[in-house]
């Protein structure tokens, strides 16, 4: 397939002493890719969150899909506060082949998986930017 995976999270330092070991799960979302004959798919791991969590965009043939969830939890006793607050996100971005329909992307949240169907043109188009909306 003619998708492009790029990290925009890169490599460091830090990302290297804070790998999975100590912190858990990757903060990277695992990816599918799919090519069928009229369309490529793009499916991607994202337990947790929620349809509002999440932001898929496309600008100049670059499609980028990020998320983001806080959350706090506070309790007030007569001598203590116990509080938690939690925070997850993620952002995978994919360079888009030439022969993608922009105009017909179309982008679904269930059971964890965010799938996205982008249709094949027979026609290279111009490259526009554009909010994708998640059914």
């Amino acid at each position: 397939m003619s998708l492009v995976k790029h990290s925009l999270w890169g490599n460091s330092l830090l990302s290297d002493l804070f790998d999975d070991r100590l912190l858990g799960p990757s903060r990277t979302a695992a990816v599918n890719l799919k090519e069928s004959e009229k369309t490529y798919d793009v499916e991607i791991a994202a337990p947790g969150f929620e349809k509002k969590d999440f932001n898929v965009s496309l600008d100049n043939g670059l499609l980028t899909v990020s998320a983001e969830k806080r959350t706090e939890n506070e309790e007030n006793e007569k001598k203590y506060t116990h509080r938690e607050f939690s925070y997850s996100s993620f952002s995978r971005s994919f360079n888009l082949p030439a022969n993608t329909n922009e105009e017909n992307i179309n982008a679904n949240y269930v059971d964890g998986i965010l799938k996205l169907s982008i249709a094949k043109t027979d026609n290279a188009s111009g490259q526009r930017k554009k909010l994708i909306q998640i059914k």
